[in-house]
């Protein structure tokens, strides 16, 4: 039997690729908090892109802490009347959540034709695997890249 690249896209990826649902104002993204902090299980697992990917979920103090942090640092750095850089997969039953760094958009709503930047964090009831090697630069840019240094 052959098998479809469907069917060999973790399932982290399939969220990361997966239609999401976009926070679009500041009390929508307490709403979202409020949420998760009242979810009885609380399993998630913290994702700093750019770090190794964990492979345990957080307890859920750090969890609340997280989400505090997180909450006073999107606040502050991006002051604007709105939101707009935090995903969910859901509203009311979230399983995957991406938030975009404010001090790293680049071009987050696809309008140029540069790849949109990485979150900067990943909230997720699935394990992640490694975006950084999962979108690593193409071929012809890691034989650019090592022609400089040889």
């Amino acid at each position: 039997m052959i098998q479809t690249a469907t069917q060999l896209t973790p399932p982290f990826m399939e969220k990361f690729h997966g239609k999401l649902i976009g926070i679009l104002r500041w009390h929508q993204l307490d709403e979202l908090w409020q949420t998760i902090l009242l979810d009885s299980t609380n399993e998630w697992y913290i994702y700093h892109i750019g770090d190794t990917p964990p492979t345990n979920t957080c307890p859920s103090d750090k969890v609340q802490h997280f989400i505090k942090e997180l909450d006073k640092l999107l606040k502050h750095d991006h002051d604007h009347d709105y939101c707009g850089i935090v995903y969910t997969d859901s509203k009311t039953s979230p399983t995957f959540i991406k938030i975009y760094d404010p001090n790293n958009l680049g071009q987050v709503c696809g309008s140029s034709n540069l790849p949109p930047p990485l979150p900067g964090w990943i909230l997720s009831k699935t394990i992640p695997i490694d975006l950084h090697a999962e979108f690593a630069p193409v071929g012809n840019r890691k034989r650019w890249w090592q022609q400089i240094f040889s």
